[in-house]
């Protein structure tokens, strides 16, 4: 096994932390060798020095994809932090659905989504709102990751029917079908209201052209530092319409006298 030196883990880190906001401590050194050791072996690298000289100059793209999908930890579950799906569908969308009747237009995006399971579950609150409705509504949701593997398995949409364990019966019954033994799949009608982009959070320039109503953002910024995490909430906040709710995680927190938006109840936040 290749090991990483103090030299090389500092370049590595700082070339991540810069282009991609994650924070390497130290205490992540013997992940990162871990997790990136089949790549060196499979690219016969004689050290990391070698790697990351290779991740910088290839101009694909490909090699940071591979880099980034096998650093950071795409961990997630249908109905996570169940509270926020309650308090979206009880608040969040009546509040939306009145406000917008008009132009029937609700925008949603899902930031850092993983594997699907977040947008997909708010895609099925939102069926279940709108009931015979929902074809008068644009309520398609953008659902970004940096991750292009966990994007490529987010659209295919395949999940144990262990980890839908914790989905409500009448949702899997209607909303998921029959893959294999072990596995469901999630119905096209409820997949065309999810669209997949790579994306990542660190762009300065958001390439909306219009705000969204309502933001996800749960349980990505553990990996950024304060000022990484305050000028993301920041972006957030200007691309966020007036009335509009920001959910991050439950470990994750927002400095009040730093954020102009308001805090409404733990790990969820209003511009107002």
């Amino acid at each position: 096994m290749l090991t990483i030196t103090d030299k090389e883990f500092i370049q590595l880190s700082e070339y991540i932390k810069a282009n991609y906001g994650i924070n390497l401590s130290d205490k992540k050194k013997a992940l990162v060798v871990g997790r990136l050791q089949n790549i060196l072996m499979e690219k016969s690298f004689e050290s990391f020095s070698q790697y990351i000289e290779y991740v910088m100059k290839d101009k694909t793209g490909e090699a940071v994809k591979t880099l980034i999908s096998k650093i950071t930890t795409n961990h997630t579950y249908f109905m996570r932090e169940s509270e926020h799906f309650q308090y979206f569908k009880n608040v969040a969308l009546k509040y939306w659905y009145e406000k917008l009747k008009n132009s029937k237009d609700l925008r949603i995006w899902s930031a850092g989504c993983s594997s699907g399971e977040e947008p997909y579950t708010l895609a099925m609150i939102i069926a279940d709102f709108f009931g015979n409705e929902k074809s008068l509504w644009d309520t398609k949701i953008l659902a970004t990751d940096i991750s292009s593997r966990v994007l490529s398995e987010a659209q295919n949409g395949v999940y144990s029917n262990e980890s839908l364990e914790a989905v409500p019966k009448i949702w899997r019954n209607q909303y998921f079908q029959r893959f294999d033994n072990q596995n469901s799949i999630v119905v096209d009608s409820i997949k065309n209201e999810v669209i997949f982009r790579t994306f990542n959070l660190m762009n300065t320039t958001l390439p909306f052209k219009k705000k969204f109503h309502v933001i996800f953002c749960r349980n990505v910024m553990i990996y950024f530092d304060s000022e990484t995490k305050r000028e993301l909430i920041n972006r957030f906040y200007e691309q966020t319409e007036y009335g509009g709710y920001l959910f991050i995680g439950h470990s994750e927190s927002l400095n009040r006298e730093e954020t102009k938006f308001k805090y409404i109840m733990p790990a969820v936040y209003r511009k107002e």
